[in-house]
């Protein structure tokens, strides 16, 4: 099958588009025939190396986090889907590979595709609506009264954290350039941070949560807006030691994280809020839960251009100015 293949790490590397073996279908695996990947910076960081250390991939492997597409096959233990399903998933990490024609996904990993949108648009959806849902639902608790600041909101994370955080019935924080102002208020954001008129962390406090994607000054200055038993979470680092426990990581790498997040754990702690680290894991079932929504209307996907496969490295290349709005899609069928 055709496939674009990191063959070695390296910053801002292309990726070689070329011939691999059709994967291995396990007993709890479902092959699906790709019809669009969703790209993210995570594709970026990893053929960077930058999570060479906490995730098993050997070069040479195949990137991609984002898939939708329809069931070729099932394995011998798979109930909830059968051939010609059209599905979406995030697959789990060491299962990844939505830059290809065809992967193998667990069936705990996938869902139904929401029936109101096309593939490409289904592709937008499961490494950022999972990355919201598992940040503001499972991580923050978020509730309706409840302020939150979602930092980067015109971007892939920050478009559906937006959505989904008015759906819980929190007013809502954004920062975005002034280009995206009109997008994230149409998206229902209640108050809008132009970063290039306006300081955030001098305009905005008492917040409950803050969900960062930004770099760590954004990270340290966002401490400032929180109250007193608030919650930052960041999905841009620096690692904390329950994710170092929740990725089985050895004893080594364990004190690693520790040193590298001691500063943002001390400074938090000092104001009386709580850091943590999210890195999404893949969960099918919470995918189907925003199935729901998405088929209710509640939330839509925000697209920034669909490519061709064969544009895969231009497309990337893209997304990494930052300038994007909302998320970049490459089509296979």
């Amino acid at each position: 099958m055709k496939a674009f293949i990191l063959d070695r790490y390296k910053k801002n590397g292309a990726l070689r588009l070329g011939e691999m073996p059709e994967p291995t279908v396990r007993d709890d695996d479902v092959l699906v025939e790709i019809h669009a990947a969703g790209l993210n910076p995570l594709d970026s960081k990893i053929r960077d190396g930058e999570f060479k250390l906490i995730l098993p991939y050997r070069p040479p492997f195949i990137l991609g986090h984002d898939v939708a597409g329809r069931v070729v096959r099932v394995g011998s233990n798979v109930r909830r889907f059968k051939p010609d399903d059209e599905v979406y998933a995030r697959p789990r990490d060491g299962q990844i590979g939505a830059f290809a024609e065809f992967i193998a996904v667990n069936e705990a990993d996938l869902a139904l595709k929401p029936q109101n949108l096309g593939m490409e648009e289904a592709a937008s959806i499961p490494l950022v609506g999972l990355t919201a849902w598992q940040a503001l639902v499972e991580r923050a608790g978020l509730r309706k009264g409840q302020k939150v600041l979602i930092h980067a909101g015109s971007g892939g994370v920050g478009t559906f954290a937006i959505q989904l955080a008015k759906h819980l019935g929190a007013t809502v924080a954004t920062t975005t350039s002034t280009a995206n102002v009109d997008l994230v208020r149409s998206l229902g954001a209640d108050v809008v941070i132009d970063y290039k008129k306006e300081d955030f962390e001098k305009v905005l406090s008492g917040y409950d949560v803050v969900l960062n994607s930004l770099d760590g000054d954004t990270l340290q200055k966002s401490l400032k807006v929180l109250k007193p038993g608030g919650k930052l979470i960041s999905i841009s680092g620096p690692p904390d030691p329950g994710f170092a426990r929740e990725q089985g990581l050895n004893w080594l790498l364990q004190q690693i994280l520790r040193l590298l997040s001691f500063g943002i754990r001390r400074k938090a702690k000092a104001r009386g809020v709580g850091y943590s680290f999210l890195y999404m894991r893949a969960n099918g079932g919470q995918l189907s839960q925003l199935t729901s929504l998405i088929e209710a209307g509640i939330i839509r996907p925000v697209m920034d251009r669909v490519v061709p496969f064969e544009a895969t490295n231009e497309a990337m290349a893209y997304l990494e100015t930052g300038r994007s709005k909302g998320k970049v899609v490459i089509k296979l069928r």
